[in-house]
């Protein structure tokens, strides 16, 4: 709460708690403050505390007003008087290619909000609208003897004192291919590629496939951090609601009737946010669309390690011809290991290795074959089905207290991720959720253009705590 004894005024304070987030990006660009009377009766003070507050952050630049609208985010290299110019992007170069694609079809909202939370500790509360396991279910006694195992040895004085090999740690490359081949994508060794994490996977495919004012299709809702992504590469954005069988492929059939798009990026199983999974059929028609139209998928499977068994994959059905596989362990392992994973067709393997080798050169060898270890051990998978032992728990327990405090989901609840319809903006609870210490992840993040929701993604497993559901329906009947 405020406080009226503090050294500082109840303008200044206010004006400070909203300027903090505003730097941290706990409140993204474009995101629209509470109107003058909400944030007065959400923190107790007057109407013309908060005008005064609104008008030292549109003083300081934060902020911008917008006739009959109300408060929003500066935009990032948004000139203060609302005209357009081109943003400065590092070491002072204007994104021209980015600025001409946002400005034909609005900038994605910039998803450096949510990971940033993950960054910046707003409190010790479970967080709903984090992406990850939280660190205690990742913890195992595997990963550090896996470590030990390879530091411990005149391995580490060979694999320290020069460069990988460019495809990546054979050891780790073979343990992958055989995972691969459990779920009937056919990569052979030479065909997989490590990387930096999957987001690093995804842009070797953006940078190698793609220049900058190509047409990408996208699904949505989607992942906010792909949207921003190909968006800060100059990419134009095309997005494709996602249903619960696969993606709409009328509106596909017509994005490739009149822009030619040269990739379409997915996440088949498990989708986020709404744990969709493809159906055979859709999957099927999408490859024939993909072959009439000459486009290659891109596909994400993020969440194979927690996903049901003999789930539909485009890069089963297609073997790797018009299709590229993307995987990585930090969801269900090593978030700071930082090892992912692409597998790709024999044609465009030399071309992504090329821009692999330009950004990093490798990908240190010795954390790769620790992760070879723990694959070719079956600790791996061992400890993949403990995950999904808990997470099935959590999830029945963090559906039950949602639908207690009155939710609805849109989508039936699978896998980490829940959507669930509010039926308030969940902008605006996000904000009024911050103040109690937690952090929400609202619908506006999962779409390519920026828009009021109902909606917002939960974590099964950060969600399991009723304090939070109590909160949340005392704010959501405020509203």
């Amino acid at each position: 709460m405020l406080m009226k004894a503090s050294s500082q005024s109840l303008t200044e304070q206010l004006a400070g708690r909203f300027s903090e987030r505003i730097r941290h990006r706990l409140l993204a660009p474009g995101a629209r403050l509470p109107s003058v009377r909400q944030c007065a009766e959400q923190h107790g003070v007057s109407p013309s505390t908060v005008v005064a507050a609104y008008d030292q952050l549109l003083a300081q630049g934060m902020v911008e007003a917008r006739k009959n609208r109300g408060f929003f985010v500066r935009e990032v290299g948004a000139p203060a008087d609302g005209q357009a110019s081109a943003p400065v992007g590092p070491q002072g170069i204007h994104v021209a290619a980015h600025w001409i694609v946002a400005r034909r079809s609005s900038a994605p909202v910039n998803a450096t909000a949510l990971i940033r939370g993950m960054f910046h500790k707003i409190s010790d509360k479970p967080q709903p609208g984090m992406g990850v396991l939280p660190a205690e279910w990742l913890e195992s006694t595997f990963m550090p003897a896996a470590v030990r195992k390879v530091t411990g040895t005149k391995m580490l004085h060979d694999v320290s004192l020069q460069y990988g090999e460019p495809l990546g740690d054979t050891s780790l490359r073979r343990a992958l291919a055989t995972k691969l081949a459990g779920l009937d994508v056919p990569a052979s060794a030479d065909q997989i590629i490590t990387t930096i994490g999957a987001t690093h996977a995804l842009d070797i495919v953006s940078r190698t496939l793609l220049r900058p004012g190509d047409p990408v299709m996208v699904e949505e809702p989607g992942w906010a951090v792909e949207f921003a992504r190909l968006t800060a590469l100059g990419m134009h954005l095309l997005p494709v609601p996602r249903r619960a069988d696969g993606p709409d492929l009328d509106v596909m059939a017509k994005y490739c009737a009149v822009h030619k798009p040269k990739l379409y990026v997915s996440v088949s199983v498990l989708h986020n946010p709404t744990s969709y999974c493809l159906s055979p059929g859709s999957a099927h028609r999408l490859l024939q669309l993909a072959h009439e139209h000459d486009f290659h998928i891109v596909e994400d499977d993020t969440y194979s390690h927690i996903a049901p068994p003999h789930a539909s994959r485009l890069c089963s059905l297609d073997g790797l011809r018009r299709t590229i596989y993307v995987g990585g362990f930090a969801k269900i392992l090593a978030p700071n290991w930082r090892i992912g994973y692409l597998a790709a067709p024999r044609p465009l393997l030399e071309q992504l290795l090329d821009t692999k080798l330009l950004g990093t050169l490798t990908t240190p060898a010795l954390l790769e074959r620790a992760l070879a270890l723990c694959i070719e051990q079956g600790q791996l998978r061992r400890h993949s089905e403990r995950i999904r032992t808990r997470l099935d728990l959590a999830r029945a327990r963090s559906v039950k207290l949602a639908l207690n405090a009155g939710c609805r989901f849109a989508a039936e609840p699978a896998g980490l991720f829940g959507w669930v319809d509010t039926g308030v903006d969940t902008d605006a609870l996000s904000q009024r959720m911050l103040d109690e210490g937690y952090l929400l992840a609202p619908g506006a993040l999962f779409h390519a253009e920026r828009k009021p929701s109902t909606l917002m993604r939960i974590n099964f497993a950060t969600t399991q705590d009723a304090a939070f559901w109590k909160k949340y329906a005392e704010l959501v009947k405020r509203m």
